[in-house]
């Protein structure tokens, strides 16, 4: 090789190694400043309270959920978010629910010897209907004889009811549940073919119960609901036990008697928390980049022995207060982002993603003008079922669009390793409230740094179990990344080489009139 054209390679690889540099984000001092606000001291400060026991749970509806709101909506305000709801911060949602009249409600097992009288506080049960039986005939089936359960005939079935051991799948061990979900569909597709028109199931770890699970109605936009085609009592009284046990499977010596009135629906107000750091840039300041988390858990579980609160410190309440750490920590950038950027925090994702539905069916920001959703949720414990989490972040639909490099490329200079999980990435993808954004076409992921651990949906989710380091480490790179996205004049798209990505890229096309 001649000396002038080894000076033309070295003059282009330095060129290509600029380039490359220049193509990195700089940490600016203003932004290492920003970033050293994110504290492990003032996530556990947060958090603490968040998942307190005086909380009890943050159940959709409740007044601990109540009260996170209002807390939320203090730390906005601390921070001088500007207050993007209807009602300052608050998105109002008016929904209703179906009550019963439990007052009302009368269940009897008229046996050989005596008459149970099952009390309301005894019961549990998600049926909205009226229901009405007068001595109907009693026959008991053992939920573990799959083999008499499919030798069983119509004829021996006909009108009776069918008292049983139906397992709670909540407190079955995790690697069974799987197992135990698909012997209850059998069960229950059995039962639907014999149109039973009851299951009692017995419980034997309470004595109390939860009454009439009611569910939560968008009045806008009603769906179908999906009940179980037979209708289903847990009895959490120890003299139906007692009975159960003293009878030998197949027709009983019983019958059984219930009275239970239709739900009547009553209103109930939600409430969406939303504050916006207005964007400086003229051109881009309408364009909107959201940070969101659901502030919602299961509340408490009437009728467990010892800890029945479950506080969800976890899921999600480190989402929760790491929107509220990284707002008050990008708030004191001297020159704000050129985007805004948006922080919200839904109800309801235990119910089925209610909160961030409604927010789809009535957004604040116009979805054409929302570039981007990063959702957290899971990001405080490291004690992942697969090993500690030290240092790591993923996000679900990894590669989806091309939020994935943007996090990666923010992590690098955190510290943190951003990665594809090759099992979860995908299927996790719509098990949080970014599906509702990307069902519009926004690129929108929710990024965990552990999918599954101890305590999961569990009472057990306290908020001395969160590993307080890292998650501040975490969302450094959370901040970093909002701001790499809301400064940059090309907003992230779907990756529409990905087959998995097309009904998304699709919705993005109908709202951008592609």
């Amino acid at each position: 090789m001649n000396k002038r054209n080894l000076t033309l390679i070295t003059a282009i690889i330095l060129i290509c190694s600029v380039s490359l540099r220049a193509q990195q984000p700089a940490l600016t001092p203003d932004s290492r400043a920003m970033l050293d606000r994110i504290s492990a001291d003032s996530l556990r400060g947060h958090l603490s309270f968040i998942a307190s026991d005086a909380l009890e749970g943050r159940n959709t509806p409740s007044r601990g959920l109540d009260i996170a709101a209002e807390y939320i909506a203090s730390q906005f305000r601390r921070a001088g978010l500007e207050p993007a709801g209807d009602d300052g911060y608050f998105q109002t949602a008016r929904f209703l629910t179906p009550e019963h009249d439990m007052a009302a409600f009368k269940l009897e097992i008229h046996g050989e010897n005596e008459t149970i009288t099952v009390p309301n506080s005894q019961v549990s049960f998600s049926i909205e209907g009226a229901l009405s039986l007068k001595r109907a005939p009693l026959f008991k089936i053992d939920f573990k004889d799959s083999a008499a359960l499919a030798e069983l005939k119509p004829e021996q079935m006909d009108g009776r009811i069918v008292i049983a051991e139906v397992p709670d799948i909540r407190r079955v061990e995790p690697a069974l549940r799987g197992e135990t979900f698909r012997n209850q569909s059998a069960f229950m597709s059995r039962l639907t073919d014999f149109k039973t028109a009851l299951i009692i199931s017995i419980d034997r770890t309470s004595t109390s119960g939860s009454g009439a699970a009611s569910r939560l109605i968008d009045p806008d936009n009603r769906r179908p609901v999906l009940a179980s085609p037979v209708a289903v009592i847990t009895v959490h009284d120890p003299r139906v036990i007692k009975f159960y046990d003293s009878i030998k499977p197949g027709a009983a010596p019983a019958d059984v008697s219930l009275q239970l009135d239709a739900a009547i629906e009553k209103p109930v107000k939600l409430r969406n928390v939303i504050g916006l750091l207005r964007g400086s840039d003229p051109a881009l300041r309408d364009s909107f980049v959201l940070v969101t988390a659901h502030y919602d858990h299961l509340g408490i579980r009437a009728g467990m022995p010892g800890d029945n609160i479950f506080n969800g410190a976890n899921d999600d309440g480190s989402g929760t207060v790491s929107v509220i750490e990284v707002a008050s920590a990008i708030a004191t950038l001297k020159g704000r982002t050129q985007r805004s950027i948006a922080f919200v925090t839904f109800f309801g994702e235990e119910k089925g993603l209610l909160g961030s539905r409604y927010y789809a069916s009535h957004p604040v920001f116009p979805i054409e003008k929302t570039v981007a959703d990063v959702n957290l949720e899971q990001v405080g414990r490291t004690d992942s079922s697969e090993g500690p989490q030290i240092s790591n972040a993923t996000l679900t639909g990894f590669d989806y669009s091309e939020l994935g490099p943007i996090f990666q490329k923010a992590g690098e200079l955190t510290g943190i390793k951003v990665y594809k999980h090759e099992q979860n990435s995908d299927s996790y993808f719509g098990r949080s409230d970014n599906q509702a954004l990307a069902d519009l076409g926004v690129p929108a992921h929710t990024l965990c740094t552990a999918f599954v651990y101890p305590d999961y949906h569990g009472a057990g989710d306290h908020w001395e179990k969160i590993d307080y380091a890292n998650m501040a480490k975490v969302d450094r790179m959370v901040a970093l990344a909002l701001i790499m996205i809301a400064n940059n004049p090309a907003a992230p798209k779907w990756n529409d080489a990905n087959p998995k990505a097309a009904r998304y890229v699709k919705a993005w096309n109908d709202h951008h009139g592609k």
